[in-house]
């Protein structure tokens, strides 16, 4: 940032700590330009923009390179300001979300924020609300998400005894009812296709292979749109006991019919799994293959825990 010429790669091995003690201890060339390459990576995943400036008459030629981190990037245009409560409100927003879990553009953001000299570390009430992801999926898809990489990742459906390797262009990461879904392109169905992140039972890898960036463009809200969509399509009719938590969260997703509530859904086992925690709380009427759901994971429950318990 202190030039806006741009430093050649021997001038940041040669001087910047970290790279300058591994040159005096007798480090390779290669082993420097590989961890260089790295760490450009990784910056650049952060949210600290990069720039290569090349030879003009030879753009392909990098030897002399130089790099840079461009200021206008780094800060906010001066025709943009903030009042004290709008800064309050962005930090809120910011504090909500771990740090591991910050898309490149909201760290990018807040890096933006503390260059008006504002801390934004410092909380701004008593106490912030708190995103938590109990998926290890997200974090990698995140970043495969901000890389523009296919990943691949073994998914279990439902009924299914082993999970299948699914290949997938990931487009967005949303929430829907409380849960996490990846949307992308499966490349081996060359469909659009939404997964469940819980149904992920292994590691999620990121492969070489690129896609176009510009697939993501209004991928989150066709990702949401088509849940909604298909939560429409089909719902269940339900008799639910008044004062009870199955009322207090049902009543909020449903409309009231003459026997009880309409609540639309997405996936019937997710929802059988809600309802049978109610337990006595509530009744499914219809539809009938997910009252066979919800009496299949009431059934199990018994045979656990003993009938006379």
């Amino acid at each position: 940032m202190a030039t806006d010429q741009g430093l050649t790669k021997d001038t940041i091995l040669g001087s910047v700590s970290g790279y300058r003690e591994q040159l005096e201890t007798g480090a390779s060339k290669d082993a420097l330009e590989k961890m260089f390459e790295r760490d450009k990576e990784n910056l650049r995943g952060l949210g600290v923009p990069i720039e290569t400036i090349g030879d003009r008459l030879e753009p392909d030629d990098l030897r002399q390179a130089r790099y840079r981190v461009p200021t206008a990037e780094y800060a906010l245009p001066d025709e943009i300001t903030f009042t004290p409560a709008e800064i309050a409100v962005l930090n809120l927003a910011g504090s909500v979300w771990g740090q591991e879990s910050l898309s490149a553009h909201a760290r990018s953001g807040l890096r933006k924020i503390r260059s008006l000299g504002i801390n934004v570390d410092e909380p701004i009430i008593g106490y912030a609300p708190r995103i938590s992801l109990h998926e290890a999926s997200f974090a990698p898809l995140q970043r495969a998400i901000e890389q523009s990489r296919v990943v691949t990742f073994p998914y279990l459906k439902p009924g299914e005894e082993h999970p299948r390797t699914r290949r997938l262009r990931p487009l967005a990461l949303v929430e829907y009812e409380g849960r996490w879904h990846v949307y992308g392109i499966d490349v081996d169905a060359a469909a659009e296709r939404t997964f469940l992140l819980s149904r992920i039972v292994g590691d999620v890898k990121i492969t070489r292979e690129r896609f176009d960036p510009g697939q993501r463009q209004g991928a989150g809200g066709k990702a949401l749109g088509g849940l909604e969509e298909l939560a429409r399509r089909q719902s269940a009719l339900l008799e639910v006991h008044p004062g009870t938590e199955a009322a207090l969260r049902l009543h909020r997703r449903g409309t009231p019919e003459v026997q009880g509530i309409r609540v639309p859904f997405v996936d019937v086992h997710i929802f059988a799994d809600e309802l049978a925690s109610y337990g006595p709380e509530v009744r499914v009427v219809e539809p009938a293959a997910l009252r066979e759901q919800v009496l299949r994971r009431l059934r199990a429950a018994l045979d656990v825990n003993g009938a006379d318990r």
